[in-house]
């Protein structure tokens, strides 16, 4: 069974649940790493949680919402190992995860409604990193990110 990561920020409240049930539908399990509340929250905190939970190995990979999918994806790409896309359009999480093998995707719960955000999610999940010709990329990012 997948294990996935989940979290969001105070934007990101409703859609989390609509994705949650949605993935738990497909029989993936899901780990909820919060926030629960509309109150305001700081998005690189929940951020960095499904960040460090995902590098850690603990998840095939994560989802991250807030309210334009973007501060919560660089939250997330801050931790080492972390590739966090943001989408607001199946096809750019389809080739995130076939070309840069992605292990976060993000979306903004302002931007997107619960349909597309299931048709995103589907996509990304369904698809299969090709790597080949890819792998040299992601090589090149992680001595990037051994530079930091």
């Amino acid at each position: 069974m997948m294990k996935l990561a989940i979290g969001n920020d105070h934007a990101g409240v409703e859609l989390k649940k609509e994705i949650m049930k949605h993935l738990q539908a497909r029989g993936v399990e899901v780990q909820d790493f919060g926030c629960q509340e509309t109150t305001s929250v700081d998005y690189p905190v929940y951020g960095e949680k499904v960040g460090r939970a995902v590098a850690q190995g603990g998840f095939e990979g994560g989802i991250l919402i807030c309210g334009t999918g973007v501060g919560i994806s660089l939250a997330a790409n801050q931790v080492k190992g972390i590739r966090a896309v943001v989408c607001s359009e199946p096809y750019t999480a389809k080739m995130s995860k076939l070309h840069n093998n992605t292990n976060v995707l993000c979306f903004g719960a302002r931007v997107i409604g619960v349909d597309m955000a299931k048709m995103i999610t589907d996509t990304w999940l369904d698809t299969q990193y090709e790597g080949g010709r890819h792998q040299k990329r992601l090589d090149m990012l992680e001595q990037i990110e051994e530079r930091r």
